[in-house]
């Protein structure tokens, strides 16, 4: 069974997913990142493939792309470290990126070797639905790689029901319409918007992201779904640490899931 899978069913709340961008702060950081966060108990962890390009991504992870790049990240390399770091976790792993990579590499040989490297589940931003559905689902579901699409507050309800259903993983619902590493605080607005996707009532297990980055909106965002994710807020976190990679990862975990710690 998938290791998604099990989680939703295992722990169907309070899920803690954390993004960071593989190769950042360093090349060789990959490991030690995954390692830590597994240990210090984070859930779900979504390692960002680098990409010159990115549509959804704000200032944070552009610039923390743009240096793993530097550093020499690539998908090969990328997949030799998600191999290593399988052998110390069975912490889910998924993948976040750009299909244009998928492409440049090409479909099946990218999936087999990402489930070859212990990797549960993608989400590409910019893959259509139907562009999933007809070249793509089927290759992913033979590896057991479950995909997960996002949806946002413009989103109308039909066309979520129709995300909901070409979702294998969880549906990633994106809290604002704005780029990664917006406003830290949950609006009314926002709650309205997490209040209308809940009737809906979608089978699907949900992910609230951007915009949840300290203990408080982690909170909040798990009275709604299943968890959260954050990703901007531990890239900075890791900012300048190149030597204390590993006690920055467990700090910052720390005080997303111990609000006392300090």
């Amino acid at each position: 069974m998938n290791r998604l899978t099990k989680l939703f069913a295992a722990k169907p709340r309070d899920i803690l997913n954390v993004y960071f961008t593989a190769g950042f702060p360093t090349l060789d950081s990959t490991v030690a990142v995954i390692r830590n966060l597994a240990e210090a108990g984070a859930d779900l962890i979504e390692v960002g493939m680098p990409y010159s390009d990115p549509m959804a991504d704000g200032e944070t992870i552009q610039q923390s792309s743009m240096k793993a790049l530097q550093n020499g990240m690539n998908l090969k390399l990328l997949f030799e470290q998600l191999t290593e770091a399988r052998r110390h976790t069975q912490v889910p792993l998924v993948l976040m990126g750009y299909y244009n990579q998928v492409m440049q590499y090409g479909p099946e040989r990218f999936v087999a070797a990402a489930a070859a490297a212990g990797v549960d589940g993608l989400i590409l931003p910019d893959l259509p639905a139907y562009e999933y559905e007809r070249d793509f689902r089927e290759i992913a579901e033979a590896a057991d790689l479950q995909v997960s699409f996002l949806i946002t507050p413009q989103t109308p309800d039909e066309r979520i029901r129709q995300i909901a259903e070409s979702s294998t993983g969880f549906l990633y619902v994106v809290s604002s319409s704005s780029i990664t590493g917006g406003s830290s605080e949950i609006s009314d607005r926002q709650r309205a918007y997490f209040d209308r996707i809940a009737a809906l009532d979608l089978p699907n297990p949900k992910l609230i992201g951007f915009g949840i980055s300290d203990a408080a909106t982690f909170r909040t965002a798990c009275e709604y779904f299943n968890g959260a994710i954050i990703g901007s807020a531990f890239i900075r976190a890791l900012g300048g640490q190149e030597d204390r990679v590993g006690e920055a990862t467990q700090a910052f975990v720390k005080r997303i899931l111990e609000p006392s710690y300090s």
